[in-house]
Parts: structure tokens; C-alpha cells; sequence
């Protein structure tokens, strides 16, 4: 169930701000200026027009488009499997979590049921991309307002999980790791595994929490350059489509694996009648930068206590979901020891008989670190997809900014920004 952080400190814009806001005349004596694209404070690609009445932003007109990546487009060019590589480049702070979405839209399209080892792995590396993600937000957080020991601690950690990455799929940046059906390949050494993940969110992670609360958390500066600063309402979140952290910061009790479960979020996940892991879902009512950097750091504890739960029922038997659903890549021991596998393999890679999907469309989303991320797909019954689009969290978010920063001072455009945790690469698809 949705909890509330506490103290709720109902902080409202600050005075100079409200008087600007309500006797702000245009009188065309303004200062343009270009904020990005390519700013150390906007951490991406992205350029902001701030029309300056001294040094208060009258107007912020946002712009995007400078990575020309056509994500979406590539879809139509790509299987199923190999557009996993360019979901995963969309994020590129928690990439596997797109990895996982991405394949989650497609197994629902083709109606696989994934195995209970693949559920369990799914989410645990799922939570392990929501810290690996909110790690680094909230440690450029106090990176941009001057603390930058907070960084330090954070990206120290953050490194371990790269270290995780690395040993399931042999690639620390883009793993690249799910597969229609299941996974690239299964653990290479489960202990040590259970070993890894065990030591990170049990000593490294809770160590790094404790040092960012004791530097930050009631430090004057950070407090004021965040708290009352790039205030959105519930209301105004509930208009413009925002989820994940920004959203639940003002009060939106929403998030998609408590009401639209999915993997281990889900009860019977196994078939047997397992139960849904537990979590709380933070909320505060607050709606500033402060109150989003506080509910991103509760969410770092509540997935590691998801992972707690599942790292020692990691199930036996496959990842992969062979029966005959024909959709994952045979054993290379049966590629290259029976027949049958051999030809499996040729259709999936080699021609255009192996991806045999239902002429439809579907919709999969996942709770991603900042929110929603969904993949909308329609398929004409081929290899690939006839069409795909995206759900970005990041380009639904980007749109507040201007409402967030106008009536605001210069200095404070910085902590708007890196309380959205902008991602470029899921503005300019």
C-alpha cells in the first residue's frame, strides 16, 4: 500500500517568486538566453529558451531534438530480439529495464507465459536498474548544487552495478540481456551471483543511502536551493500524464507493478501460487525537489527489499521457454547436435519463418525508475514489428519544465532539471 513520507513540510513557493508571478507585466525588456544544448547543469542534450527579467525566468520555451536517433523507426528494420539493443540505448542509465519492457510488449503480443527463473531474474535486475538509475539522480542532485561529495558516494555504488551487468550478460554498459522468451543466457555461477547482488543492496547500497541523508538531508544550502522550488501539483500531474517519482512526489498514488502487476509483482507468479512480493509505494504531497529527491531515495530502500525477497527463491529449470512456443533460440548444444535444433536456429536468424506472431497490436508497460515506460506494437503477423511506439517517462515529464522554472531565479533552473532526470535519448526518438 501507498505510504506517506513523513514530515510533510507543505512548502509553497517562495515570496519573491508568488509577488513576481502575480504583477509580472510584459514590458519587452527582457534578456534571451540559451540554457544548453550542450550545458554541464542539463547533463544531456537538450536546450531550454529562457526569456530573463533580470533573474527571474518570465518564460522558458523547451526544446528537444538533437540526437536524431529514430529510435521507433528502427523497430520496423529489426526483429524482435535485435531491437532489444536500441530499447536498451533509449535509457542508457538503466538500460537492462528497457530491455525488460521492451520484451514484456512482445511476449504479450505473442502470448507467452515466461518461465518462473525468468520472472524472478527479470525482477530482480529490474529493482537493481530502479537503484542503479535513482542512484545517479539523486547523487547529480547535490552534484549540481555544489555537493559533490554526494556524487562520489553515490557513483561509487552505482559502479557495482555495472559489476552485476557484466557478470550475467559479459557487457557493463548495454547489456542487451532478454530474449523473447527468456534471457541471452542463464547465470554463468548462481552463487556467486546471489553473492554479488546480497553484498550490494546488504552493505554497499544502505552505506551509500546513510552518507547521501547525513550530507544532504538537512544540509542548509541543498534545503534551500529545493525546497519550494519547481512545484507541480497532483492535479497538474494527473493533466499532463506524469508518473513515477515526479508524480508520487505530489501525491499521485500510482505505480504500475502495484496496479497492473507484472513478473513477481503479481501473485501466482509461478504457477504455483506464489505470492506477490511486498512493497510500499512513497508518497509525498510536498510536489518540490525536495520532496522528489526524498521519494527516490525511499524507492532505492523498497527495491532492495524487493530483491531481499526474492534472491534466495530463485527457482531450478529453464530460463528459456522451449516447449513449443518456437520463439527462442534452441541450446547451442542442440544447434549444433540435433537436427531440429539446427533448423530452429536457421528460421529464427536466417529467414523470415521463424517469428510467427498474430496479426494485432498490444500494449506493455513497466514501472521504470522514472516512471510508466511502455512499448504500443503492431504487427502485420511478420519478423518484425509493423510499427512501434514508445512511451518515454522522460518526454511525458520534460514537458513540465516550463512551469516548473517560470517565476523562479536562474540558479534555480538547475535543480528543476535534475529533479526531472531527464534522459535525451527518450526526448528525440
Amino acid at each position: 500500500m501507498p505510504f506517506t513520507l513523513k514530515p510533510e513540510q507543505g512548502w509553497t513557493v517562495d515570496a519573491d517568486t508568488t509577488r513576481y508571478l502575480a504583477s509580472h507585466v510584459d514590458t519587452g525588456d527582457r534578456w534571451v538566453l540559451n540554457f544548453g544544448p550542450q550545458h554541464p547543469a542539463t547533463h544531456t542534450t537538450l536546450r531550454l529558451v529562457l526569456e530573463l527579467d533580470g533573474e527571474r525566468i518570465a518564460r522558458c520555451t523547451p526544446h528537444i531534438g538533437y540526437l536524431h536517433s529514430g529510435f521507433e523507426k528502427l523497430a520496423e528494420h529489426l526483429d524482435y530480439n535485435q531491437y532489444v539493443a536500441i530499447a536498451s540505448r533509449m535509457n542508457y542509465l538503466s538500460p537492462i529495464a528497457n530491455d525488460i519492457c521492451w520484451h514484456h510488449a512482445v511476449e504479450k503480443l505473442f502470448g507467452i507465459d515466461i518461465t518462473p527463473r525468468c520472472k524472478v531474474l527479470r525482477t530482480i535486475m529490474a529493482e537493481v536498474a530502479r537503484i542503479q538509475d535513482h542512484l545517479l539522480c539523486v547523487g547529480a542532485a547535490g552534484l549540481d548544487l555544489n555537493a559533490f561529495t554526494g556524487f562520489i558516494y553515490a557513483f561509487n555504488v552505482r559502479e557495482k552495478t555495472y559489476d552485476l551487468y557484466d557478470f550475467i550478460s559479459g557487457q557493463r554498459y548495454h547489456p542487451d540481456w532478454t530474449r523473447v522468451g527468456g534471457a541471452m543466457q542463464d547465470l554463468p555461477d548462481e552463487e556467486m551471483f546471489k553473492t554479488l547482488v546480497r553484498k550490494l543492496i546488504d552493505e554497499e547500497v544502505p552505506a551509500a543511502l546513510r552518507d547521501l541523508e547525513t550530507l544532504l538531508n538537512r544540509n542548509r544550502i541543498f534545503m534551500d536551493r529545493t525546497r519550494g522550488v519547481g512545484l507541480l501539483t497532483h492535479d497538474e500531474c494527473v493533466a499532463w500524464s506524469i508518473t513515477g517519482p515526479i508524480a508520487r512526489a505530489s501525491g499521485v498514488k500510482r505505480d504500475v507493478r502495484k496496479d497492473e502487476p507484472y513478473l513477481c509483482y503479481a501473485d501466482n507468479w509461478d504457477g504455483q501460487g506464489a505470492e506477490a512480493v511486498t512493497f510500499q509505494v512513497p508518497i509525498c504531497t510536498d510536489g518540490d525537489t525536495y520532496a522528489r529527491y526524498l521519494v527516490r531515495l525511499e524507492e532505492i530502500r523498497q527495491s532492495c527489499s524487493i530483491v531481499r525477497q526474492l534472491i534466495g527463491r530463485i527457482p531450478a529449470g529453464p530460463l528459456d521457454v522451449f516447449a513449443d512456443a518456437k520463439v527462442t533460440k534452441p541450446r547451442k548444444t542442440d544447434v549444433y547436435g540435433s537436427i531440429e535444433g539446427l533448423i530452429q536456429h536457421f528460421e529464427l536468424v536466417m529467414s523470415n519463418r521463424g517469428w510467427k506472431p498474430p496479426v494485432a497490436e498490444c500494449y506493455g508497460a513497466n514501472e521504470t525508475a522514472n516512471g510508466e515506460l511502455g512499448f504500443f506494437i503492431v504487427s502485420d503477423g511478420g519478423p518484425r514489428a509493423w510499427r512501434a511506439k514508445c512511451r518515454p517517462p522522460s518526454f511525458i515529464n520534460y514537458q513540465t519544465i516550463a512551469k516548473m522554472c517560470e517565476g523562479h531565479l536562474l540558479s534555480d533552473i538547475v535543480a528543476c532539471i535534475g529533479s526531472l532526470n531527464v534522459v535525451a535519448a527518450e526526448l528525440d526518438r
